[in-house]
């Protein structure tokens, strides 16, 4: 047998570890032993930024998904986890640029051809850095089939699904107001936006009512988009504007007059409830401006200028400079009411921190209600099941009242829009490469691509099949995947899992996507988890400090430490918190088993080979065997139903109060290694996929034999070692478990009586029992023939000195107070509906916690 150092050193296992998973191959489901039997199980990692650095958003993710790669290659699936990265045009471009720019250099200085040269060099140079920091976290993901959302195939399968769109009429461009930014200088998603709470200033103005002497009070936070105003509207059941509706008034400054409106997107609780209208600049303008044919007006342009639309006074002025001119002039006019100072949400670019422009703006869209309405039917269906299932409802509203979907943006890094425009009247024709045949509106045969890129999601939301070979991978006669492809094996995927904040932007059009494109579900259970907060409840944020570098942590506290910090305490779609010192007491739970495995393998054998099962010869061997197929059980039914902090936390407490303060104690007095080592054995085998690199470690040292010239060198490595059955519970086992806790009741009772009855010094008692010499070595006190007091633990009387039971029985008493008081004040508190969530669970936790210590009391 091999040994195991003094103390667990993450740096010099993980590396050599990781490398060996590799070299067996076994990443690789077509690779793994006995192949072609297992039922297959895929993943789609969802592909990371090839500009980002492992943060702690990607670090639980790429955990939760480990862990059942790992729990399913172990129970005998195919499993493929598919790796890849993304583009992610807006971030990149943006790095590229400001490489570029520090040597003097704007990318319209180079060209377009030139600067995608720089990109591609850029991520050639950066792009690998997120792919090792993957494998640093243990991601047993296939890189044999990691793939590139730019990927030349990745790329026929964007051409393929934007010109079947196309075709199917659900592809079209259009005039509305979008989200710009004037820093990026492109469209972008709403993902892309980020909301503030801001202090800011509500202006009252009157804009006169014509041909009377009378005007309407609106409310604003935005006066110069009052250049741009078309109509003032008031919600259609405010019995306070009813008279004014139909009449018109006179715009200060402009002095255009426009219609006084009804329409129920108007919140009459804002402001006075009568709000101006500007369509070309407000997006719930723009919807209301269509639904009541009101012009546009465009008087922001795309770098944050007035626009000749503006008028002369104000063209060529920034937005702020027009304000301060505006509220100046509305001042002298004496339309400025008054202001309010108040809190309101305001919209930035999350790249570029910038405030976001809405405006009107030519865009191509997705009309997305043909496809949402395949995805919710599919829902509705139970073909794709939620977790934790409260989101099903949050995703059916939004696919419900989903808006056409803006795929364009002004970028030059990303797909290019597969659409070309006629140079001598602009008509636009779908197609890959550029048409050869005439214009089919002027007859002219010059054309000129479109300039923008499509929008980085649209690629993304076809990641599941996209990355499975769609298109190539399916007959174009049937349509259906050829037979043994991976489209045919792994499509649809079994899990997608992701943070329950990107459900709309990314979950839903893969949902959309795969729907109607291959007429089935991406995949089959979408697992959503909670937000990643750094220990005082903030979301993680570098800039602000706020955050928690996960390769920090992974290089102090090691990978297993980290990936059981993020999993322990934490709830499907629940937000929740991180830190250091919760890392930390999972490195402690690490060096628990290293130290428990170091004592295992030291004892002598007679046993050539482990064995996975050895007969029990006492009660404490029955016991731990008993306990030993219960967590197997609860293991296996909280990871079905990804429950991954209930599972580690069953298999924390096996290690701490069954192997470690029970059954390893025992056993240095009743030798049974072999059995010893069996429960060691397959309790590695349950840890393994939630901390893989020290479970494989010890598992190495424990000496398995396997073929020779494996890539283990001669030994099977745990990653494939068949994951345990659970045994059924015989009427042997429970009484085994009862008489089991009675003896550990009587051996704490014991010394607890020493402990607080005689100050830990000598002492003998007097008990009749079989085990009293092993509860003699395990409690340290003698036993003899005394007189004195008894007192009962677990249905035994312990006779000891008189003084000393009394003693005991005294500190017995003040906890049972204390305790009973403080269950009393934490019923209270659990009662409280006003406090938080995770404050009430965590009450309740502690109750658990104190009931139990009162009845062992």
């Amino acid at each position: 047998m091999n040994t195991l150092s003094k103390t667990y050193d993450p740096k010099s296992v993980e590396t050599p570890t990781y490398k060996k998973w590799e070299r067996s191959g076994y990443f690789n489901p077509d690779k793994l032993p006995n192949a072609k039997k297992r039922k297959p199980y895929s993943i789609a990692m969802p592909p990371v930024n090839v500009t980002g650095e492992l943060h702690v958003g990607h670090a639980l993710f790429l955990t939760t998904q480990d862990i059942v790669t790992r729990w399913k290659r172990m129970s005998g699936f195919a499993a493929l986890w598919t790796p890849g990265t993304d583009h992610a045009g807006i971030a990149t471009q943006i790095l590229v640029e400001k490489a570029l720019r520090e040597n003097g250099i704007s990318r319209h200085q180079i060209g377009r051809k030139k600067f995608l040269e720089h990109v591609w060099t850029w991520k050639e140079r950066y792009g690998e850095r997120i792919v090792e920091q993957i494998r640093r976290l243990g991601a047993s993901c296939d890189w044999s089939r990691e793939h590139f959302t730019m990927d030349r195939g990745l790329t026929v399968a964007v051409q393929t699904a934007f010109m079947k769109l196309y075709d199917d009429g659900l592809v079209y461009r259009g005039e509305r107001v979008i989200h710009w930014c004037p820093d990026d200088q492109t469209s972008i998603s709403d993902l892309e936006v980020d909301y503030h709470e801001e202090p800011g200033t509500l202006w009252y103005l009157r804009y006169p009512i014509v041909d009377e002497q009378a005007f309407i009070m609106v409310a604003t936070t935005r006066p110069e988009t009052m250049l741009g105003d078309t109509a003032v509207a008031v919600n259609h059941k405010d019995e306070r504007y009813k008279n004014l509706v139909g009449k018109r008034v006179r715009l200060p400054i402009t002095h255009r007059i426009v219609p006084i409106i009804a329409d129920s997107a108007v919140d009459s609780s804002f402001g006075t409830g009568a709000v101006k209208v500007t369509p070309a600049h407000d997006i719930a303008d723009f919807e209301m401006g269509q639904r009541h044919n009101l012009p546009n007006i465009s008087v922001i342009d795309k770098f944050g200028k007035m626009t000749i639309e503006a008028g002369n006074d104000f063209q060529g002025l920034s937005v702020a400079e027009a304000r301060g001119l505006i509220l100046q002039l509305l001042q002298e006019a004496n339309v400025l009411d008054h202001e309010e100072q108040i809190t309101h949400s305001v919209a930035y670019c999350s790249r570029s921190h910038t405030v976001i422009e809405p405006m009107l703006s030519k865009q191509w869209f997705v009309k997305t209600k043909p496809m949402s309405a395949l995805a919710l039917k599919a829902l509705k269906k139970g073909d794709i099941k939620v977790v934790p299932e409260r989101f099903t409802k949050v995703l059916t509203g939004w696919l419900t009242n989903i808006r056409d979907w803006n795929i364009s943006r002004q970028l030059w890094w990303g797909h290019r829009i597969p659409i070309w425009y006629c140079i001598a009247c602009d008509e636009p024709v779908a197609s890959i490469t550029e048409p050869k045949s005439k214009c089919k509106k002027c007859g002219n045969r010059a054309f000129r691509q479109d300039d923008g890129t499509l929008d980085t999601w649209f690629s993304s939301g076809l990641w599941t099949f996209s990355t499975l070979g769609w298109p190539a991978s399916t007959n174009t006669s049937t349509g259906k995947p050829k037979k043994g492809s991976d489209l045919e094996r792994f499509h649809p995927t079994a899990m997608l899992g992701t943070a329950w904040d990107i459900i709309f932007f990314w979950v839903a059009r893969m949902m959309m996507f795969s729907t109607y494109l291959l007429k089935e579900v991406p995949f089959k259970t979408v697992y959503l988890h909670g937000l990643v907060l750094n220990a005082e409840g903030k979301k993680m944020s570098k800039s602000k400090g706020t955050g928690v570098d996960p390769l920090v942590m992974i290089d102090t506290y090691g990978t297993d430490a980290l990936r059981l910090s993020l999993i322990v305490g934490t709830t499907p779609g629940q937000d929740f918190r991180i830190s250091e010192a919760k890392t930390a007491g999972a490195r402690n739970f690490c060096n628990k088993l290293w130290n428990v495995s170091r004592y295992v393998l030291s004892q002598p054998s007679n046993v050539k080979r482990q064995l996975s099962h050895v007969p029990p010869r006492t009660l404490a061997d029955r016991w731990i065997l008993a306990r030993l197929n219960e967590t197997t059980s609860v293991v296996t039914h909280h990871l079905d139903q990804f429950q991954f902090s209930l599972a580690v936390e069953a298999l924390q407490q096996f290690l701490w109060k069954n192997l470690a303060d029970w059954y390893v104690e025992i056993n240095k007095i009743e030798k049974n290694t072999a059995l010893l080592r069996s429960v060691l054995r397959q309790y590695l085998i349950l840890l393994h996929p939630f901390a893989p690199f020290i479970t494989e470690a010890i598992w190495a040292a424990m000496g398995e034999s396997g073929k020779a010239g494996s890539p283990a060198g001669g030994k099977k490595l745990l990653m494939v070692e068949p994951w345990p059955k659970t045994k059924k519970i015989s009427a042997t086992d429970k009484r085994s478990a009862v008489d089991f806790k009675k003896f550990q009741r009587l051996v704490t009772g014991i010394r607890n009586l020493k402990l607080h009855g005689n100050d830990n010094k000598p002492l003998e008692v007097a008990v009749v029992l079989d085990d009293a010499g092993l509860i003699a070595k395990l409690t340290n006190v003698g036993f003899g023939h005394i007189t004195g007091a008894g007192v009962a633990i677990s249905g035994v009387t312990v006779t000891a000195p008189k003084d000393v039971v009394v003693k005991f029985i005294a500190w017995r008493e003040r906890e049972r107070a204390q305790l009973t008081s403080y269950i009393a004040n934490k019923e209270k508190l659990s009662g409280n509906e006003k406090a938080p969530a995770q404050i009430r669970a965590q009450v309740k936790e502690d109750l658990v916690v104190a009931k139990e210590r009162l009845a062992e009391l």
